[in-house]
């Protein structure tokens, strides 16, 4: 919360938001970027209930919810964002309600503006195969920091992991026998992710050669360690990965989270069910992984086009 933003808020609303943030960090156990997402919104809605005249949480009604959300429409703020602020004043208003601190919840009458979905942009399977050898070629020259990013790469395909879930995870996470990874999603929530045999020869190669190169006093206990020692951050990782895919010709750029579409397109390409595809990724509902059985229709549609003589 910025400086001009706290004063802004009356008491109530500033002692609702404090609790509001320890319910998500404590009892959610959300991530500190969850909780800054969150509570930014929140804000929002507060400053601008604030200019109506509502200066208790307790107070707002559906027609605040909806000046504000006009408000932000009339700024230009995109679809996704107005349902994005949407959700978390639903999401709010549940829960002063549950905790006594409202009596009506303004937020379930809210609709949730219709937000238009791009398709994910996926690499191809060639494309894949040419970041894993032009990573593989380049190892010579670019040593433990190579080793690293190779692993990091065969990982991140293999698996289909979040970033944040990359750079939390913990040598121990790692079952090199049975090749499954342990990894924390949002919420904390607990899952066991499969990967292949080029994603463990890649760790393997790291672990033995790559990692004791980059290890100092206080490393601790992380697989994949920055050029400091300590592990490796979000922002250095997707770094890497938008540098690695610039070597690749004809290759749109993509980060991290291109890694895991891709991952989850090639799966059901490959015939996996969506059911299973959802357990992977750690999707909390099943219609959030739906969106890559169209990202599958839409390129064997551009392969009918191209190939048919009567497409």
């Amino acid at each position: 919360m910025t400086a001009e933003t706290r004063d802004e808020l009356t008491e109530a609303w500033s002692a609702v938001l404090a609790a509001y943030e320890q319910h998500l960090t404590a009892e959610r156990d959300l991530s500190a970027h969850s909780v800054r997402a969150y509570l930014t919104d929140v804000e929002s809605l507060a400053s601008h209930a604030g200019r109506l005249g509502v200066g208790d949480p307790a107070d707002l009604t559906i027609r605040v919810l909806r000046s504000w959300l006009a408000h932000l429409k009339t700024m230009g703020k995109a679809r996704t964002t107005l349902a994005r602020r949407s959700t978390a004043a639903r999401v709010f208003t549940t829960w002063l309600v549950r905790t006594g601190r409202s009596t009506s919840d303004a937020g379930a009458l809210l609709v949730n503006p219709t937000a238009h979905r791009e398709l994910p942009v996926a690499l191809s399977q060639t494309e894949v195969r040419a970041l894993i050898d032009a990573t593989t070629a380049a190892l010579v020259d670019d040593g433990a920091r190579g080793l690293r990013d190779l692993a990091v790469l065969e990982l991140l395909y293999a698996t289909g992991i979040r970033v944040g879930e990359l750079v939390g995870l913990d040598v121990d996470d790692l079952d090199r026998e049975r090749r499954v990874v342990r990894v924390f999603g949002k919420g904390r929530k607990e899952r066991s992710v499969p990967y292949g045999l080029p994603a463990s020869d890649a760790i393997e190669l790291y672990l033995q050669r790559g990692r004791p190169q980059l290890t100092v006093e206080g490393s601790g206990a992380a697989i994949f360690l920055g050029s400091r020692g300590g592990r490796i951050d979000q922002r250095a990782v997707r770094r890497i990965v938008h540098e690695r895919i610039a070597a690749v010709d004809g290759a749109p750029d993509l980060g991290p989270h291109g890694l895991r579409h891709t991952a989850a397109t090639h799966l059901l390409e490959g015939g996996a069910d969506l059911r299973s595809v959802q357990e992977i990724l750690g999707h909390a509902s099943l219609g959030t992984t739906q969106i890559y059985t169209h990202v599958s229709t839409e390129r064997l549609r551009r392969a009918f086009t191209q190939a048919h003589p009567r497409a």
